[in-house]
């Protein structure tokens, strides 16, 4: 819940400037800003939302349909580690939305992620596994499927998993979501998110594990976020 819309158009102004780079580059700005952001993104940003509801329409108060965002972007995250604890979104409502997305024809990031306590009592692949499982319940593999795994003891602390916990979790996620979805799963790409920045952001991308980074706090300066998405391995 970061920038205005004068605030956005600010932000694209001086990073379309610094963006040189062949990566593919998403940025999910808050709801108000979406069309603003796709109107000042250079044409090889692709824009995202950060959530979506899973009807199309009715007495939602509050909610956003993918139908009224699907003109300005195409990339929608779900299951954000803000929207699990902070708004107690289960995985079986989280579902309902990568069901609807998929079917919608809009790229889909699922996040999933252990906390600190789960992570202290040895609890990581469990809690990973039944994200997955449950989130992807009846939901056969699709190309347009990306999975984030965002450690969530990781995330605005400073804190970042050092190399062998990121292995380990992205290694034993795409072992899963082979079971779940199938060999062509082995094809999903699965991206890192916890306090991502210019300073580790090289270190985590070397990882043949990692298929991309999801940026936080780094991604509201252009600077910061150039730097990272102009990154080449």
């Amino acid at each position: 819940m970061n920038k205005n819309p004068k605030e956005t158009k600010e932000f694209f102004k001086e990073f379309n400037k610094l963006l040189k780079t062949k990566n593919k580059v998403l940025l999910c700005p808050s709801f108000p800003c979406i069309p603003i952001a796709r109107e000042a993104a250079s044409k090889n940003i692709s824009i995202g939302a950060q959530d979506v509801f899973f009807e199309e329409k009715g007495e939602f108060t509050g909610e956003v349909s993918l139908s009224q965002i699907k003109d300005s972007c195409n990339f929608v995250i779900l299951g954000h580690s803000d929207r699990r604890h902070k708004f107690s979104e289960s995985n079986q409502t989280i579902n309902k939305k990568v069901q609807v997305s998929l079917k919608a024809g809009f790229n889909v990031i699922l996040c999933i992620g252990e906390t600190l306590e789960e992570r202290n009592s040895a609890k990581t692949n469990f809690v990973l596994e039944k994200q997955l499982k449950e989130s992807l319940l009846g939901i056969s593999f699709s190309s347009k499927l990306f999975i984030a795994y965002e450690p969530v003891w990781a995330i605005g602390t400073g804190k970042n998993a050092i190399s062998k916990d990121i292995i380990s979790a992205h290694s034993f996620i795409k072992e899963k979501l082979i079971e779940i979805l199938g060999k062509k799963a082995n094809q999903i790409k699965i991206l890192y998110g916890g306090s991502v920045k210019p300073e580790n952001a090289k270190e985590i991308l070397l990882l043949k594990e990692v298929g991309g980074v999801l940026v936080g706090g780094a991604s509201l300066d252009p600077q910061k976020f150039a730097f990272i998405a102009n990154y080449k391995k």
